[in-house]
């Protein structure tokens, strides 16, 4: 029987905290997370928020949905003991505008849902369904492949104007946080796959009545603390030593250590760790080039207020409306948080791709919701997380899970299927413990 390790995760994200609950639950080892914050989650964590009356609430740092086709986000969460029923609105997909206009699928199996959500789709003509519904097969007929240099606009080449700009250009950025020209075709192709073909409501749309942090991350630490491992927030790892045939970290030794923090901070660990390169140490050096190589997108969230919502406390006729996105009109999408948990009048304008400061983002968000939705609103807090996600480009060269002998690294930017999301944050963690186990 192998014996009991000390593994130390650097990180108390969403990956951080899955490879810690999955290591937990399939080996005896001893396990330590380090949290440089002051609170579990990561980039996707909750933040007070002040109202106007003066009340104080709690929302994420940056408005997140999640897709049906998130299982392993699903179970990772039922197990730590969050309630997945209790804790999300579930919706079909739907991308509508405020005038009514594109797509919303029925509660069907796949992949009739898709294909019924296309034939009946708003304000598009005959032709242009036809040609998206001939798309969609001929990519189903090629197993959901393409070449690796393939963006999303490649995939797209010939489809009506009105499907890139109502259906193609907000799914993509709101999937892989970077735009069609530039996105990666093979990753957007195995979303499609996952979510429209392979889990039944996997295209569903999964909206937090939570905050991010409650959802998971907090929950997992209280889960893993109850079993006797330890959590540490506001203690950030400085730098990591080899010693012997393991690891030395914040005065402790460690038979093995996984990196769970983000791209930049574990190049820096990596890089520091083996400042003085020999033959052994070209392989994790390399990585940590490539880690420190990726591109990173901003995500700005604005949340304002509604003086004036209607007779039911509601802001919006549905929970989430599409918006018409321009360079002066940046959201993407809006989210009436009084139908999803919140008090009646809040509202969540998401920005993916964003550019600008946050003042000129809010003032512009601002604007927007008065041209496109009719809505006098109050700026509350704008939230910009400047590298929120990796850049999904074809062909971008993603560093590995393993770095060197006992140290490895898992995260949304680690080589996989998957875009910078929380479904591939936590796929990483999990494959990551079953590596160390």
């Amino acid at each position: 029987m192998a014996r009991s390790q000390r593994i130390a995760v650097v990180g108390g994200g969403w990956a951080g905290m899955a490879a810690a609950v999955e290591l937990a639950s399939v080996s005896a080892h001893q396990v330590t997370v380090w949290e440089s914050s002051a609170h579990w989650g990561g980039r996707a964590r909750g933040l007070a928020l002040a109202l106007p009356s003066g009340e104080e609430i709690t929302v994420d740092n940056g408005q997140h949905i999640l897709i049906g086709a998130y299982t392993a986000c699903r179970a990772l969460m039922e197990r730590v003991g969050v309630s997945t029923d209790a804790s999300f609105i579930q919706r079909p997909l739907a991308m509508r505008y405020p005038d009514g206009r594109g797509i919303r699928f029925p509660d069907s199996a796949p992949p009739w849902d898709a294909l019924i959500g296309i034939a009946t789709a708003k304000g598009w003509s005959l032709l242009e369904r036809l040609h998206l519904l001939r798309r969609a097969a001929a990519w189903q007929r090629q197993g959901f492949r393409c070449a690796p240099q393939a963006s999303v606009a490649d995939l797209c080449a010939g489809l009506p104007p009105r499907l890139l700009a109502e259906f193609f250009e907000p799914l993509c950025i709101s999937a892989l946080n970077t735009p069609l020209h530039q996105a990666s075709g093979q990753v957007f192709l195995r979303v499609l796959q996952d979510s429209l073909f392979a889990v039944d409501k996997g295209s569903h749309f999964w909206l937090p009545l939570v905050d991010l942090g409650q959802l998971f991350p907090v929950a997992a630490a209280s889960w893993l603390q109850a079993r006797g491992h330890d959590c540490h927030l506001g203690s950030r790892v400085p730098q990591l030593v080899q010693a012997g045939a393991g690891w030395q970290l914040q005065g402790q030794h460690y038979d093995q250590v996984l990196l769970a923090c983000p791209a930049w901070e574990a190049a820096r660990l990596v890089q520091a760790a083996f400042a003085h390169p020999t033959n052994d140490h070209a392989e994790a050096l390399a990585w940590a080039d490539d880690a420190g190589r990726l591109t990173h997108t901003a995500i700005a969230t604005v949340y304002a207020w509604n003086p004036a919502p209607d007779a039911q406390g509601h802001s919006l006729h549905a929970p989430w409306l599409a918006l018409h996105s321009s360079p002066s009109q940046p959201a993407q999408f809006v989210f009436d948080r009084a139908q999803l948990g919140g008090p009646s009048g809040l509202l969540a304008f998401v920005i993916s791709t964003s550019e600008g400061d946050r003042a000129e983002i809010e003032q512009q968000v601002i604007a927007q919701a008065q041209a496109q939705l009719g809505l006098a609103l109050q700026p509350l807090k704008t939230v910009v997380e400047k590298r929120a996600t990796f850049a999904c480009t074809p062909g971008m060269q993603r560093p590995g899970m393993v770095i060197a002998p006992g140290l490895l690294a898992c995260g949304d930017y680690i080589d996989g299927p998957y875009p910078a999301t929380l479904e591939g944050a936590v796929r990483s963690g999990i494959a990551a413990a079953h590596a160390l186990a």
